[in-house]
């Protein structure tokens, strides 16, 4: 299977691409409906949707290159080459969290509740977003058999794709985008509760997606590293305490309020 999708002659457009843009287009489109409902107006819609989406880019880039330093500082000009691969998610998401951040102080929206709108967007495309690494034979396992990946029930072309250099891998883009849909909807169902505290659903999301990242890390053979560690697996260990912090984050504010209520209460008393 070609890794070119169009060829222009001038110009080639990769597959790679074509599926990162699909990944967005929906995810926004599902963040964009959620936005009508808390009446956030199209002209904020539309300043948070381009730049989140573009400092996301830039932060997925940013990041793979500085955890492959060694070979851009030799290879430059590969840098602006993303068509190629090499967007990592979690860059992506430091780089729209930080305009995230900066959006809600300007705009003065609650900066959780802009996250708990975003996330159940952001989810489904990191689920459509994982297929350019199976155009572009990345994000594999380790060596397995043919009988393995058939007993695990992996589609055929999946397989033939995942054979490189004449072995066969386990197919772990396919394992964390399978994960990534059954997040979507669990998060979907999550947010139709009623009385859902502001932060529950970003730290849902933490916690659901760092736990299959941090097993599917596990098999994988071409993970960004810090000496003997793999990067992913210490950032969703990070992303999953900041889960539970924001599910924990109401009770813990109550019983700190109430405590400080109390205390007050005695002093007065006193």
């Amino acid at each position: 299977m070609n890794r070119v999708a169009i060829d222009l002659g001038f110009m080639q457009i990769y597959w790679y691409s074509i599926i990162i843009l699909i990944a967005i287009f929906t995810g926004v489109t599902i963040v964009y409906l959620e936005a009508k409902k808390q009446r956030i107006s199209l002209e904020d819609f539309t300043d948070l949707f381009f730049c989140t989406v573009i400092y996301g880019l830039i932060g997925a880039r940013i990041y793979y290159v500085l955890f492959n330093l060694n070979y851009y500082l030799s290879n430059k000009l590969e840098i602006l080459e993303v068509w190629n691969g090499g967007l990592a998610i979690h860059g992506g998401i430091i780089g729209g969290l930080l305009y995230v951040i900066y959006f809600s102080r300007k705009r003065k929206y609650n900066f959780l509740k802009l996250l708990d709108m975003m996330v159940v967007g952001l989810i489904i495309a990191q689920s459509i977003g994982r297929w350019g690494n199976f155009f572009n034979q990345e994000a594999y396992g380790p060596v397995v058999s043919l009988a393995h990946l058939q007993k695990n029930m992996i589609p055929n072309f999946i397989i033939e794709r995942m054979k490189i250099l004449g072995e066969y891998h386990e197919p772990t883009f396919y394992y964390e985008s399978l994960w990534s849909l059954n997040g979507f909807i669990i998060l979907l169902i999550i947010r139709g509760f009623k009385n859902i505290k502001v932060g529950s659903l970003t730290g849902a999301y933490c916690i659901y997606y760092s736990i299959g990242r941090l097993y599917i890390e596990s098999l994988r053979m071409d993970s960004l590293m810090i000496g003997n560690f793999k990067v992913a697996q210490i950032v969703s260990i990070i992303l999953i305490l900041l889960g539970i912090y924001l599910i924990l984050r109401p009770i813990i504010f109550k019983k700190s309020e109430l405590y400080h209520n109390l205390n007050n209460t005695k002093r007065e008393e006193f």
